[in-house]
């Protein structure tokens, strides 16, 4: 099993978390189920692309227009809803 670590660096207007995680970094690592992705006691599975097609209120990671991967709750805000703050450790497997 494969892990990549990072943390949560800052929030989005939107209230998407940005982490430290750069897109560079995730060359090797699958998009699809195969890779979870778990952050203050939240988890979710895939990578997707900032323009996805993805329900409501569901916790997804993206490869973000800042370059660096980021954590979202479709349409609301993932930092408020969820807790999660700046400093959040995050942790990718497959």
């Amino acid at each position: 099993m494969a892990t990549l670590e990072g943390q949560v660096v800052s929030v989005t207007e939107e209230g998407d978390l940005v982490t430290d995680i750069a897109a560079s970094a995730l060359a090797a690592t699958p998009r699809d189920e195969q890779v979870t992705i778990h952050c203050d006691g939240h988890e979710t599975s895939g990578i997707y692309p900032s323009q996805h097609d993805q329900p409501e209120m569901t916790f997804i990671a993206i490869e973000g227009t800042s370059d660096f991967l980021e954590l979202a709750l479709v349409g609301d805000n993932a930092s408020r809803f969820l807790g999660i703050k700046p400093g959040a450790n995050v942790l990718l497997k497959w």
